[in-house]
């Protein structure tokens, strides 16, 4: 098999192949194939191995291929932001470079910008996903806070990771398309989900997409690399340490950006705003506080509360725009209401609405 393999073609031999070329020594005799995961711009399977013979101690007995939706509007939409791209090419070029807890790749090609392409990787069960809908609890949100240090903290102010063109940068003409796209989705998204919004979160939502004081037209720092949807679906979570072991996966948006805005989003989406009120000054200082630890200096913590606070914001696009790009589904629906509530109320408490 010498093209990039569709959850029809992937074969034992193409699996055994793969295996050895990272140094796993095996024959896969054969394997169940199962859909798995909820995905908007992809598709995953698992495959269960089975073995011929004797193979290496390392050799997984199971892994995870990704492919795009069978969804024409999601392979579009995952073309027309790059989303393949940067998937695959953080694999095959930034991966190593970080510490964040990310799974073992085994395969990643794509051609072109996509929509052909597929990863192989690491299965990371126990480990499950985390759940967009009912949030996690402060311990869980610490944990995945710390290990964002893992992504900022190697790509800090590092301006040769601007070179890599399908990374992209903040830059006037990308803003004002996400501006574009953001207000001209809007009325639709006001439509299907205003139900779930009283008339403050509306107008703030509505605010955001005619401001011209928070999308960043250049790239300005403190900037890292950020993953942009680093959220609980897009989180495996090991409960059975301690404390439990958080591994990002969905790399499909990872950009150049202030990086409060991961910890903002992932604070502002995960934990239900009950829970959120009275822990998050403590989180963004553990986060802080880690980061110092890291090695990163000259970055005072009251900056870093104001940059958390503009990144209540970081939520709006990822639901405006992709929730009226990708395939409608009633997960979906209920994820990215609940999304909109939480990422509106969370600006709304803070007073972000100063900043736009």
């Amino acid at each position: 098999m010498t093209s990039i393999p569709t959850p029809e073609t992937v074969d034992s031999a193409w699996l055994t192949e793969q295996l050895n070329r990272n140094g796993i020594k095996g024959t896969v005799e054969r394997f169940e194939q199962k859909r798995v995961g909820t995905g908007q711009i992809g598709m995953c399977f698992r495959y269960q191995l089975h073995y011929a013979g004797d193979q290496s101690s390392d050799a997984p007995i199971s892994l995870i291929g990704k492919f795009p939706s069978d969804d024409p509007a999601s392979r579009a939409t995952g073309v027309q932001l790059k989303n393949f791209l940067k998937e695959v090419s953080f694999y095959q070029q930034i991966q190593d470079k970080l510490s964040i807890n990310t799974p073992r790749c085994y395969y990643a090609e794509i051609v072109g910008e996509g929509p052909e392409f597929m990863l192989l990787l690491e299965d990371l069960a126990p480990g499950e996903q985390g759940d967009q809908l009912n949030g996690c609890d402060a311990a869980i949100a610490e944990a995945a806070i710390k290990q964002l240090v893992g992504l900022h903290g190697p790509s800090w102010c590092d301006r040769s990771l601007a070179e890599l063109d399908w990374l992209g940068v903040p830059d006037p003409e990308a803003a004002a398309m996400v501006s574009g796209l953001y207000q001209g989705v809007l009325p639709g998204f006001l439509e299907r989900f205003g139900h779930a919004l009283d008339q403050e979160q509306q107008d703030i939502i509505a605010a955001y997409g005619t401001s011209t004081n928070i999308a960043q037209p250049k790239l300005t720092e403190p900037f890292s690399l950020i993953h942009i949807d680093y959220r609980l679906d897009n989180l495996l979570i090991n409960q059975t340490t301690s404390p439990s072991t958080i591994t990002a996966v969905d790399w499909q948006s990872i950009t150049l950006g202030n990086p409060m805005t991961d910890v903002g989003y992932f604070i502002g989406a995960g934990l239900l705003p009950e829970d959120r009120r009275p822990v998050e000054k403590d989180l963004v200082k553990t986060y802080y506080d880690s980061l110092m630890a890291y090695g990163i200096s000259g970055y005072a913590f009251d900056d870093c509360w104001q940059d958390y606070r503009k990144s209540t914001f970081a939520g709006f696009p990822v639901t405006v725009v992709a929730s009226m790009l990708v395939q409608q589904t009633p997960r979906g629906d209920e994820m990215f209401s609940i999304m909109a509530d939480r990422h509106s109320r969370h600006a709304l408490d803070l007073n972000a609405g100063e900043f736009l």
